[in-house]
Parts: C-alpha cells; sequence; structure tokens
C-alpha cells in the first residue's frame, strides 16, 4: 500500500501506470540505470499505444542516453510507426529530429547512419540525405568508411545528378582506387565518355591495378581502344593514334584487333586517307596470317562502303562527270587490293620466317609475266635466304634465277649466277655439289661438251685443304670433293665424251676416295666388260666387294658370279668354287638362297653330280626356314633327275624332320606317295602312320581320306582297324590339350565368340575346368560310337560286326591295281580248293 501511495503522487501528472506495470516500475525504481530492466520493461509494453511506448523509451534514454540498444529499438520503433504514411506527414519530421537528437551521443555508430541516411532516401530528400552521407563519413573513423559508401553511391545513381555523383565517386576512388572499373561503368552510362576514357587509361597503364571483374589488362586496353576509337567526337582529351600505337608494342599477339580499332578512329573521324594509310601500313607490318586476314577483310570492307556510299550519293543528287571518275577510281582502288591479297599474304608468311624457300618461290610465280619483278624477288631472296637456317633447299633459288635467265636466253648472266652460287657457303654439301651439276646440264643443253667436262672436272679437284664429308666445321667448298653425285655426273660424261683411261681413272678415283655405292662399282665393271677388259672388270668387282659388307654386297656378289661363270664356264672351276665359297662366308639367310642355287647349277654344268648334291644339302640348312620348303623342293626333284628316285628318300626323310608340321604334312603324303608308285606298300603305310601323329582328325580331314582311300586300293580289314585305332588315338591325344579342345569345342558348338561358360549353359557355378573335361568324355565317347564308314561306302567289313553278305559283297570289289595273272602263275585257272577248317566260323552250312 506505500507503493501505492507513492505512485499515486506521480511528479510527472501525464505518466498513467496500469496495475501490471507495478513490477515493473518497481524494478526500475531499484534499478534505474539497468538497461536490461528497462528493456523487459519495454518487451512487455510492446503491445501498448505507441504514445506510451514511446514515453517508455523517452523515460528510459533520458537516464541511459548512451544505450545503443535503446537507441536502436527506439529509431527502429519511431520509422516503423510511419512507414505507411506519407512523406509529407509531420510525423517524419519528428522521427528526423528523434535521430539528430540520437547522434548527439551515437554518432560513431555506423547502423545508425545507414539506417537514417535510407530512411532520408525513402523520403526523397536528396540535399538532406548528401548533407548526412557528408556527416556521417566525416563522423565515423575511416576504417568504417567501406559500410557507408555502397549505399552512398546507390544513392548517387538512383538520381540524374550526374554532376554530384561524379564528385562523390572522385572522393570515393581516393578510399578505394580499385574499384574504377565501376565509376568507368557509371561515366560510360551518363555519356561522360572524355573523363571515362581518361580514367581508363589511368588504370591500363596503372601495372598494380587488379580488376574486380577479373580483366586482363589486355582486355581492359581492349576497351579502351573501342571506346576511343567508336567515340571520336566526345573523346578530346586523348591523343588516340599514340594510345593504340602503344598497344601495337604491347600486345605483339592481337594486332589486327587494335590496327583495325585505330583505321575505324580515324573513318568515324572523316579521315578516310588517314584511315587507308593505316590499313596498308598494317597490312605491311603484321607477322600473323589471322592479323593478316582481320586487318585485309576490314580493308576490304572499308573500300566497299566507300564505294555503296559514292553511288547512293551519286543516285540521290544526280550524276556527273567528276562524280564518275571518282567512282571509277574507288572501284579500281578496291579491285587492285583483291588482286594483291596473295602477294600480301605471302608477305605476311616471309615476314614470319624470311628464311622460307619454298614462299620465295610461291612469291616468284605470283609474278609471272614481269620480269622485273621477278629479278627483284630472286635478288631479295639470294641475299635474304641464310643457307643455315633455311626451311628447305636454298641452293634452288640459285638454280632457278639461273634458270630464269637462260630461258630469256641470257646466258652469260646465267653463268654468273651460277658461279656466285658456288662460292655460297651452304649448310649441307649436296646443296653445292647440286649447283655444279646444274653447272654442268647447263652447258650440255647449250652442247658446250667440252665446258662441261671442264667445270665437273673443277669441282672434283682436290681442294687445298682436304677435310670430311662430314666434317661441319670446314666450308662445302673443301669438302665438295667427296659428293657422289657430282662423281656421278663426270663418271657419265666421261664415258660418254671422254676416252676410256679417263673414264677408267674416274671410277678408279671415285673407289679411292671409297664413296663409290654398289651400283657404281657394278657400272664401272660393266664398262671395262664393254671395252672387253674381263680382268679389270672381275678386279673392279673383287673392290667394290672389299668395300661393302652384307647387304649391301649382294648385288655385286650376283652381278660378279654370274658375269664370271658366263666367262669362263668350267675353265677356270676351282676358281669359280672359290668365289662361291668366299661369297657363302658370312651370308645371310635372307640371300643365301639364289647364290646356292647359282652354285648348284655351276656344278651341275661343269662339275660333279655329288658335289651339286652336297650344295644343295648346304642350302637347305642355310636358307630362312620360310625358304626351306621350296629348297626341298628344288634338292629333291634335281636328285631325282640325277640318281633317281630312290634316291629322295633320304632328303624326304631330312625335309620331314626340319620342316614345320604343315610342311612335313605336304612331304609325307609326297614321299608316302612316291614308295606306292615304287610298290613299297608297307613302307608307305608306315609312312602314314608317322605322318598321323601330326595330323588331327578335326583339322587335316584331306591327309586321313588321302589314308582311307589309300587302305582301301591296298589294305585289308585289318589294316584300316589299325587306321581307325590311330585315328582314334591321335584325336585323344588332342583331346587332352586344353587350349587347344576348348578351341575346338567352341567351334563345335557353333560359338566361336563365346567362353568355356558358353559350353554349358545354366551350369555357370561349375569349375571351367570340369566343364572341359565333361565335355572331352562326352566327345571321345561320340568318337568310339561313330561309324566311320557310312552304309553309302559299301566297305562295310571295316565294322567288326558286319554280316557275311557284307563282307562277300566287299571282296568282289575290283582292286584297280590288280595284277591279273595268267595260267600257271597263280592265276584263276590255277586255283585249288581250300580245307573249310581253314574258314572256321565263315563258312556258309
Amino acid at each position: 500500500m506505500v507503493v501505492m501511495a507513492r505512485l499515486s503522487r506521480p511528479e510527472r501528472p501525464d505518466l498513467v501506470f496500469e496495475e501490471e506495470d507495478l513490477p515493473y516500475e518497481e524494478e526500475i525504481m531499484r534499478n534505474q540505470f539497468s538497461v536490461k530492466c528497462w528493456l523487459r520493461y519495454i518487451e512487455f509494453k510492446q503491445g501498448s499505444p505507441k504514445p506510451r511506448l514511446n514515453q517508455l523509451y523517452e523515460r528510459a534514454l533520458k537516464l541511459l542516453p548512451c544505450s545503443y540498444k535503446l537507441w536502436y529499438r527506439y529509431l527502429k520503433a519511431r520509422r516503423a510507426q510511419v512507414k505507411h504514411r506519407c512523406v509529407t506527414d509531420p510525423a517524419y519530421e519528428d522521427v528526423n529530429n528523434c535521430h539528430e537528437r540520437a547522434f548527439v551521443f551515437m554518432h560513431k555508430m555506423p547502423r545508425l547512419w545507414l539506417d537514417y541516411c535510407q530512411f532520408l532516401m525513402d523520403q526523397g530528400r536528396v540535399t538532406h540525405t548528401r548533407r548526412t552521407f557528408d556527416r556521417a563519413l566525416r563522423a565515423l573513423p575511416i576504417t568504417q568508411h567501406s559500410r557507408i559508401w555502397p549505399l552512398y553511391l546507390r544513392f548517387l545513381r538512383s538520381h540524374p545528378l550526374p554532376e554530384t555523383a561524379v564528385r562523390g565517386y572522385r572522393r570515393f576512388l581516393k578510399l578505394s582506387p580499385e574499384s574504377a572499373e565501376e565509376y568507368i561503368e557509371y561515366l560510360k552510362s551518363s555519356d561522360r565518355l572524355d573523363e571515362a576514357a581518361q580514367r581508363l587509361a589511368t588504370v591500363v597503364n596503372d601495372e598494380r591495378f587488379v580488376s574486380k571483374a577479373g580483366k586482363s589488362n589486355y582486355q581492359l586496353w581492349h576497351e579502351l581502344c573501342d571506346l576511343i576509337s567508336q567515340n571520336p567526337d566526345k573523346v578530346q582529351s586523348l591523343n588516340v593514334d599514340a594510345i593504340i600505337r602503344g598497344g601495337l608494342t604491347r600486345f605483339t599477339d592481337q594486332l589486327g584487333k587494335l590496327w583495325c580499332s585505330l583505321a575505324d578512329y580515324y573513318i568515324r573521324s572523316g579521315h578516310f586517307e588517314k584511315a587507308r594509310d593505316v590499313y596498308e601500313e598494317a597490312i605491311r607490318t603484321v607477322m600473323t596470317v589471322r592479323d593478316f586476314t582481320q586487318v585485309f577483310d576490314s580493308y576490304a570492307q572499308f573500300e566497299e562502303s566507300m564505294i555503296a556510299a559514292k553511288m547512293e550519293t551519286a543516285s540521290e543528287l544526280g550524276r556527273e562527270e567528276e562524280d564518275d571518275v571518282d567512282l571509277e577510281l574507288r572501284l579500281a582502288r578496291f579491285e587492285q587490293l583483291i588482286s594483291r591479297r596473295p602477294l600480301l599474304l605471302n608477305s605476311v608468311l616471309l615476314r614470319q620466317n624470311p628464311h622460307h624457300v619454298h614462299e620465295w618461290h610461291k612469291r616468284v610465280a605470283l609474278h609471272q609475266g614481269r620480269p622485273r619483278e621477278i629479278i627483284n624477288t630472286y635478288t631479295e631472296a639470294v641475299q635474304t635466304v641464310d643457307p643455315f637456317k633455311a626451311t628447305g633447299k636454298p641452293h634452288t633459288l640459285w638454280v632457278a634465277f639461273a634458270k630464269f635467265y637462260e630461258d630469256n636466253g641470257q646466258l652469260d648472266d646465267a653463268r654468273v649466277i651460277l658461279e656466285k652460287a658456288t662460292k655460297v657457303n651452304f649448310k649441307q654439301v649436296d646443296d653445292l655439289a647440286s649447283v655444279w651439276c646444274q653447272c654442268g646440264e647447263l652447258e650440255l643443253r647449250h652442247e658446250n661438251y667440252d665446258e662441261a667436262l671442264r667445270l665437273l672436272r673443277k669441282a672434283t679437284a682436290l681442294p687445298a685443304r682436304r677435310a670430311e664429308y662430314f666434317d661441319g666445321s670446314e666450308p662445302v667448298q673443301n669438302r665438295v670433293y667427296k659428293s657422289l653425285k657430282v662423281w656421278s655426273m663426270l663418271a657419265d660424261l666421261e664415258e660418254s665424251l671422254g676416252t676410256f683411261q679417263s673414264t677408267k681413272a674416274v671410277y678408279d678415283r671415285i673407289l679411292d676416295l671409297r664413296i663409290a655405292t654398289p651400283q657404281i662399282v657394278i657400272n664401272y665393271a660393266m664398262f671395262l666388260e664393254e671395252h672387253k677388259y674381263f680382268e679389270e672388270s672381275f678386279k673392279a668387282y673383287e673392290r667394290g666387294i672389299s668395300l661393302f659388307k652384307w647387304p649391301n654386297v649382294s648385288d655385286i656378289w650376283s652381278t660378279y658370279l654370274t658375269k664370271f661363270i658366263a666367262r669362263y664356264g668350267g675353265r677356270k672351276l676351282e676358281r669359280a668354287r672359290d668365289l662361291f665359297e668366299q661369297a657363302l662366308d658370312g651370308c645371310p639367310p635372307k640371300y643365301a638362297k639364289t647364290l646356292y642355287l647359282l652354285y648348284a647349277q655351276l656344278e651341275e654344268e661343269w662339275g660333279l653330280a655329288r658335289h651339286a648334291m652336297a650344295v644343295y644339302e648346304r642350302a637347305t640348312r642355310a636358307v630362312e626356314p620360310a625358304q626351306q620348303y621350296d629348297m626341298f623342293n628344288i634338292y629333291i626333284k634335281r636328285a631325282a633327275e640325277i640318281y633317281g628316285v630312290t634316291h629322295t628318300r633320304g632328303i624326304y626323310q631330312k625335309a620331314i624332320e626340319v620342316l614345320s608340321d604343315e610342311h612335313a604334312r605336304e612331304m609325307c603324303l609326297r614321299f608316302a606317295d612316291m614308295e606306292c608308285k615304287l610298290g613299297e606298300i608297307d613302307r608307305a603305310r608306315a609312312i602314314y602312320s608317322f605322318c598321323s601323329q601330326i595330323c588331327d582328325p578335326r583339322t587335316t580331314g584331306a591327309f586321313w581320306q588321302t589314308w582311307k582311300d589309300f587302305e582301301v586300293r591296298h589294305g585289308n580289314e585289318d589294316t584300316i582297324k589299325e587306321m581307325l585305332r590311330i585315328r582314334r588315338s591321335v584325336q585323344a591325344t588332342y583331346n587332352t590339350q586344353v587350349n587347344f579342345m576348348a578351341s575346338q569345342m567352341l567351334k563345335v558348338s557353333g560359338s566361336a565368340t563365346g567362353t568355356v561358360s558358353d559350353l554349358a549353359p545354366g551350369q555357370s557355378g561349375m569349375d571351367d575346368m570340369k566343364l572341359l573335361e565333361q565335355r572331352a568324355e562326352q566327345l571321345a565317347a561320340e568318337a568310339e560310337r561313330d561309324q566311320p564308314l557310312r552304309a553309302q561306302s559299301k566297305i562295310l567289313f571295316v565294322r567288326s560286326d558286319a554280316s557275311r553278305e557284307e563282307l562277300a559283297e566287299l571282296a568282289q570289289q575290283v582292286n584297280p591295281e590288280e595284277i591279273q595273272l595268267g595260267a600257271g602263275q597263280g592265276g584263276p585257272q590255277d586255283r585249288t580248293s581250300v580245307p573249310a577248317a581253314v574258314f572256321g566260323s565263315l563258312k556258309e552250312d
């Protein structure tokens, strides 16, 4: 009751309390400087009328004017109270005044400044808002300005006041120079392009600038070029030409775009002749085909637009003679530009690599029909191309230059060019050798044979200082005397124009220098043979053989041996044998067959037959495995012709031992056929039996059919049973080979691309080896049940259960090789009765 009495006499009569407020008022009386007590009280009064709530905030702030929590909640509540009112309502002014009172104590709080500035922006009070932003920036420390500027800049951009915004941005860039791109974009949007270009140029020149948008320095430079070239009338404070040319030196990989930008600037400025000069300069200086294509296409488009504009102007104002002349001039200029394109493109490629020989030849071809330009091009080419850096053959430029003079009847000039070419320090000896050969061919084409010989002899003369052919430290002039190309041409000329002694001296010199090839040796020997110097030619072969090793010496040996045999035949047999033995010593198997056949032919014609057989026998061991079969065939044929077929048995046996299974099978069949023809049936059967061990019945059905036919003609029931037994045995042997068996089973099952699991569908869980074993057993059982001879073959006596009628019918079949004996020789007339006991159970009752 004491509290009630105290509260009933308040010092301020406008304060009205309710009964629910008493606990909070008592708490505040006890702790009036406690922010938590006031906040609990305010939270409790949230639903009360707005004046009552504002009065409570004012009481709290009177006691706690420096409380940020109270001011923040109070100002937020006051802004919410006028949110839906008109901005001209006086309540807005009260709220503004409340903010101003707050900043007496809270001027260091950026959040309150931001809320106040946003509140003023919503009211549309531009000047007041700008000044408030400025006050905020002055009141806050510089470390917190970054919180104010984004809202400030948004405020400046939201109103069409470019001058105010520009001044604000300039102040902002002093704090944050890395945001220059944002300012530049604003300047572009407000059509203040001159200042935008200045700022962009400053950014491009600042190497430390890092773009917030992730743009590279080149991208910024490209934007600057587009800006200043597309707006020449608005950008007046910058030297556009100097800026773009500066970019040409910095960004050499984008020259095409920069040149086009510079030309576009002059076109938009109305300086068309200056733009044309820029295009011409660009075409003469660009280094890549891409840049050239960009500049040339832009240049051609510019000329087309100029022609179109002139035609349109003439059609609107009426044509005059002066306009026609100007139009024709522009058309001629455009046609000349198009016709110059291949030459200009060639110039670009030569600027990339001035030592590219092929491009120089293409440039000469482009000047076809203009002799002065061709001469100038060749002169420039031979002066520019460095032989050590050249791409291609640099001597071809000199040769083509001389050929041009020759084609135009200026032989003296052509000789001068080639003479100068012989003094050039080429990289390769072959280049200088080609020049000397061209000198000789030039004289030959004009029938100056003595001069051609003199030039080539001069080229092959020994220099004052000799050097090895591949010694790169010496000039090519000191090494060309070892060039086979020059010596070969000199040898040809000597054969055609010189004497025997001079030609022989040239060939001897080639051999002495050890630069000959097998063909040179053969040519030398043939030359000597043509002049009847046979022993000299054989000596040339011997010298050539001493220079080379296998396989290069193969052709020399073949030619040498053939010529020697043709010359002497059997008169110098021992010498020929020595030559063959020398040739075969160290001969690779690849080249041995020809020499052995030649050797054997020599022995057959002029020597002894047993020597020939020995040569053939050596040949079967010396040749490659792939040639052994052919060699054995030749050996067998020659042995049969010389000694008879019986002498070939040992050869057949050795061939069967040495050859592969396939070829051995063929040999066995031929061997057995020969024995059969000789009447040696048992030997033939033994051969078939031996061969059967390498013949799988599934893959070599022809062999088994041949053996069966043999047994039908020459065998009996027991021999055929033995053959079938051997066949089953061989088949079982192959069935035990797992890999072979698996492949065969896949073939049988018809799934050539399947796997082992395909052999037993539905049993995928079983072991693969178990499946193979089961399948092998199944195949073996089928083989036992298989009847090897069908009923239509009429050979029923093979079956163990054949009936007597079938045997009797088989006995009546005629053997085509049966010998009919006459009377007294065991023929039908001399037959006697056989006792019945001999037949046993076969005798019919």
